[in-house]
């Protein structure tokens, strides 16, 4: 037997799932937004491990160069010193040669290396701008973790009071509606719904009159019937007077009646009538329609006779 109790259980076990569903879903969300933040901290530190390595090879690069640029020095300080101690012009000739391309070389390394140098630079300072921002990221992360842990025990502390009522009411409900019931709310977040003059209010279609006249039977107690599922949105229907209070097109079949105990004088008045008086009246029928044409013939010859007269 349904009773009225059942739909206020489930009108209460509504409003329970309906919050603990949303709670459910932020207790997901909730990592979320900070797996992006790791995700993003990941990415810089793996930049700054690129960006480091080509570092330090741009800084191995600048010391080989240096290494060269001090040959080079050597190599035109002694050619210069040498040229002291030079007997044959011959010998002037080489080593003013080998001054002259060390002196080259030096030059061209010097160039290199301030390049080189200059390019180390811009490097150093954007990897320490990378530091701060992974250091700050760093920070971030781990206040939003705090933050979500405190905001997770404070969901999962109301989600148990909600399971705690919920299980004070569904051992009391038969367990197929409860299993339909729980699905239609997690797709629609409203699972039992009002039907107002034969109208389903969850869907605002019209439904069928009989099978709104079951709904408010069952929602008035009746003892043979089931609850009511609504065949267009499938939410539980129970039955629920118009705000206005007029009357609502809910009837049964014994209060409508039926076609066939009508008296037949209320579907036809000629039946009263004779043969005779029928056949009177069909032929003062025919002769009211016959005087009609001949005065319609007549009214069609005037326009004749007028143009014989013209």
């Amino acid at each position: 037997m349904v009773t009225a109790d059942i739909f206020e259980k489930l009108k209460d076990l509504q409003d329970i799932l309906v919050n603990k569903y949303e709670l459910e879903a932020k207790i997901e969300d909730a990592p979320k937004h900070l797996g992006i933040q790791e995700e993003l901290l990941a990415k810089l530190k793996k930049e700054y491990i690129v960006k480091n390595a080509s570092y330090e090879e741009l800084k191995s690069k600048i010391g080989e160069l240096k290494v060269e640029l001090d040959a080079a020095i050597k190599l035109r300080e002694d050619g210069e010193k040498s040229m002291d101690n030079i007997s044959t012009h011959r010998e002037y000739e080489a080593l003013e040669k080998q001054i002259n391309e060390a002196k080259i070389k030096e030059e061209d390394l010097r160039k290199e290396l301030k390049t080189h140098e200059d390019a180390l630079q811009r490097m150093n300072d954007d990897l320490k701008s990378n530091e701060d921002i992974i250091k700050s990221q760093e920070s971030d992360i781990t206040s939003a973790k705090q933050s979500i842990d405190k905001e997770i025990a404070k969901y999962n502390s109301e989600l148990a009071k909600l399971q705690e009522k919920e299980s004070s009411i569904t051992p009391s409900l038969d367990q197929e509606i409860l299993f339909k019931f729980e699905r239609i709310i997690q797709r629609n977040s409203e699972g039992i719904v009002a039907v107002k003059n034969g109208v389903c209010t969850g869907c605002h279609m019209i439904l069928p009159a009989q099978f709104a006249n079951q709904v408010r039977e069952i929602t008035e107690g009746s003892e043979n019937g089931e609850i009511k599922f609504c065949p267009y949105c499938s939410r539980v229907l129970f039955y629920e007077k118009s705000e206005d209070g007029e009357n609502e097109s809910y009837f049964s079949m014994d209060e409508a009646g039926s076609l066939a105990g009508l008296d037949d004088d209320d579907f036809d008045e000629d039946e009263d009538l004779d043969d005779d008086d029928r056949e009177d009246d069909i032929y003062e029928k025919e002769n009211d329609f016959s005087d009609d044409s001949d005065d319609s013939d007549l009214d069609d010859e005037e326009p004749e006779d007028d143009e014989d007269q013209e």
